[in-house]
């Protein structure tokens, strides 16, 4: 369900569908949806909003942009109370990711994290994951950094196709 910008939400779902149009600003083609970060949605009686979400770590840069067009997108809708609350646990794995967050990573050249790859988080001397190469499809990769373009992310290198991409690391 799309709804006009004139038309006000009258649930949890109007809103829901309005927050499909919010990106993530480090990886545009991601919705807070797709990334899992959006946790829930609460209309009460007078209409107020309350919209939770989850940082994908402590101190992410990209929570207050995404904070802010939450607000302007739910105020350009005609909601007249908006409360953004940020909670910090449970703490956001990449299990949360959507199937189709993953998929519009790869197709965007950033490497995504494996189902289940989240719930071995914690193992501070765990070995690097195999990552398969987002351009070419090859398995033989490297680690180039722990930090790739933002700090949720790897730098590796593709010895296949010997392209570089990032990696959407397993937290």
């Amino acid at each position: 369900m799309t709804l006009a910008a004139t038309s006000t939400p009258k649930d949890a779902a109007d809103v829901r569908a309005l927050l499909d149009a919010v990106t993530d600003p480090e990886i545009p083609v991601l919705t807070i949806g797709d990334l899992g970060i959006l946790r829930d949605v609460r209309v009460d009686d007078a209409g107020a909003v309350t919209v939770v979400i989850t940082p994908t770590y402590t101190g992410c840069p990209a929570m207050s942009a995404i904070e802010l067009a939450i607000r302007d997108r739910l105020l350009e809708a005609g909601c007249e109370a908006v409360r953004v609350e940020t909670v910090l646990s449970p703490a956001w794995t990449t299990d949360w990711m959507s199937a189709e967050g993953r998929r519009k990573l790869e197709a965007y050249g950033i490497a995504p994290p494996a189902d289940g790859a989240g719930e071995g988080r914690g193992a501070l001397f765990a070995a690097d994951p195999t990552v398969r190469c987002p351009h070419c499809g090859s398995q033989e990769t490297e680690k180039v950094s722990e930090f790739g373009s933002t700090a949720c992310k790897a730098l590796y290198r593709c010895r296949a196709c010997a392209e570089p991409f990032d990696y959407f690391k397993c937290i």
